[in-house]
């Protein structure tokens, strides 16, 4: 290189500038290519189009879709914590189970009772069994594991084992 590529800035609005010899030029930006981008907007046009001529397909809906809760798992020193959204569940629809480092998580979200006159536009609930299944960084207490339950959110403390812990060690 002959010094006529000086630096090369990237600015916050995302387009890269060059400069030339105390001369300013800005560059194209570059955009990654996907050829197949357009063909699924085009597909989903198409299912769209499809269910509002002839509505939802139960079956494939059912088959297809699948309802998993949203987990949150965060580390501290002693342990780790454990948060589910479960909506529309209580406590005993949900079981908890620790086998060696897997947490896991099973339930049953029940259907509501129909109406027997009761004609449904949209119908976006899911309701059927899910499970999850995590695979824990560290050995835990199975046995001092603490939940809460409250506003649809299960809230689990697990305590780590004490070996497992980190111990900080001074040098002298």
């Amino acid at each position: 290189m002959d010094g006529i590529l000086c630096a090369l800035i990237k600015c916050s609005i995302g387009r890269a500038y060059a400069r030339l010899k105390g001369k300013e030029m800005i560059c194209m930006e570059l955009v990654p290519w996907r050829p197949f981008r357009a063909l699924g907007s085009f597909y989903g046009e198409m299912d769209r189009l499809r269910e509002r001529w002839f509505g939802e397909r139960p079956l494939v809906k059912a088959l297809t879709e699948k309802w998993l809760p949203s987990v949150d798992i965060s580390e501290t020193k002693d342990g780790f914590i454990v948060k589910a959204e479960l909506p529309g569940l209580e406590a005993k629809d949900v079981n908890v189970s620790i086998s060696g480092d897997l947490l896991i998580i099973k339930g049953e979200k029940k259907k509501d009772e129909e109406e027997k006159d009761e004609h449904h536009y949209i119908v976006e609930r899911y309701s059927g069994s899910f499970q999850r299944v995590f695979q824990l960084p560290a050995a835990v207490k199975s046995d001092k594991l603490v939940e809460t339950f409250e506003k649809g959110v299960l809230k689990m403390t697990l305590p780590k084992v004490e070996e497992t812990k980190k111990k900080e060690i001074k040098v002298a």
